[in-house]
């Protein structure tokens, strides 16, 4: 009897699974890093690893190109430093595991690869990992240290977020045609690069993109998205990498403009900041997640007044929301914008937040009727 191939690739009659030209560069990346490592120890001196650090003063405001952008500087992570050891190892068990995962042409989710790293070492009762909270930081200094993508080291993260509208999206060959997801949509998966997914066919003239799923679901059921004709999208609050990725491809590839209806508050507003100009923590990315021309529709601080709404909608701002508020005013993108500086001043005079669905004591459906098209036909929007 014909023996059977061994499905893990490393017995008899198994060859390699081939290697894409991304995943070879990236290869060669991990072990190059891996090479440093090992020739300055055998060159007698101390293991160390160089990671560009993920901090605001390492953050750069590019105003020409409208986007926030990693700096030069750099931390060394030295392995006999007894606060840096730990994260030492942690990363250079990451890198094996990305090197693993890439040699055999498979994924893994970030809860995934923190198992995969997870155990107690040797002769102690020491953890390599206790949370994840560990891991995933560690993977986010392997990118920046390697200049790689998440998604090039073969790692995706948990779905966040749905998609409804005029478009017929293909994933991994897969024809997904938006106008039938039904009341779910299609979620969105945190890798959306163009080898995984394309663009087939587009007839919305814009993208909506609301803050939460509650928000999506009246939006999706009273078919906003078929008598507008736009694309519907939601990140279930902060947005992830996948979904900012698909809105700024949706924006730069098919020429979309991406308009916001986000809480009147400053986590809305920070919410926006992030998909317009980059996030700190991920400032390395911008170049591919940030769309400088992203609108702001609403709601905004106006709105308890222009739209006759309730005193029970109101919530009060706490100390803390007001100096948020004044932090995200002094953002170099906000501190010469006079209208965005008029809406903050508005916000923190008014006292009070409103969440989108405030306007729902107006009307079930006043939301997609009567505000967001009234907005838009008047371009009633700040940038």
């Amino acid at each position: 009897m014909a023996k059977k191939d061994v499905p893990s690739g490393k017995g008899k009659g198994t060859q390699a699974p081939a290697l894409k030209e991304r995943d070879t560069r990236t290869l060669g990346k991990l072990v190059g890093l891996a090479d440093q490592v090992a020739q300055t120890t055998l060159g007698g001196r101390e293991p160390r690893i160089e990671i560009p650090t993920r901090t605001k003063s390492n953050t750069v405001w590019n105003k020409k190109r409208g986007i926030l952008q990693m700096g030069q500087a750099t931390a060394e992570r030295e392995l006999f430093n007894l606060s840096q050891a730990k994260q030492f190892m942690q990363t250079m068990l990451h890198a094996s595991t990305i090197k693993d995962l890439i040699e055999a042409q498979k994924t893994s989710s970030l809860r995934g690869v923190f198992y995969k790293a997870k155990h107690t070492v040797a002769g102690t009762k020491e953890n390599t990992f206790d949370t994840q909270d560990e891991s995933d930081p560690i993977l986010e200094d392997l990118e920046v240290a390697l200049g790689a993508l998440r998604e090039e080291l073969h790692i995706f993260a948990e779905n966040r977020g749905a998609m409804v509208g005029n478009i017929t999206l293909v994933d991994k060959g897969d024809a997904i045609d938006c106008r039938r997801m039904g009341s779910g949509g299609y979620a969105l998966p945190s890798i959306v690069e163009p080898d995984v997914i394309q663009f087939s066919k587009c007839e919305a003239d814009f993208v909506l993109h609301v803050e939460k799923g509650t928000v999506w679901n009246r939006f999706n059921e009273d078919r906003f998205w078929e008598k507008n004709n736009c694309v519907l999208t939601h990140g279930a609050g902060q947005p992830p990498r996948g979904c900012r990725r698909l809105l700024q491809r949706l924006n730069q590839e098919l020429k979309l403009p991406i308009v916001c209806v986000l809480d009147c508050d400053p986590w809305g507003h920070y919410i926006y900041s992030v998909i317009k100009q980059g996030s700190i923590s991920l400032a390395f990315e911008s170049t591919r997640l940030a769309i400088p021309e992203a609108k702001f529709l609403g709601i905004r601080s106006k709105d308890y007044d222009a739209c006759g709404l309730d005193e029970a909608v109101k919530i009060d701002m706490t100390d803390n929301d007001v100096k948020r508020a004044k932090e995200i005013a002094a953002y170099p993108w906000f501190a010469g914008h006079k209208g965005w500086q008029r809406e903050i001043e508005h916000l923190v005079r008014n006292g009070f937040k409103m969440e989108v669905e405030s306007l729902i004591t107006k009307d079930i459906s006043y939301v997609t009727e009567e505000y967001v098209p009234q907005r838009l036909k008047a371009q009633d929007w700040l940038e």
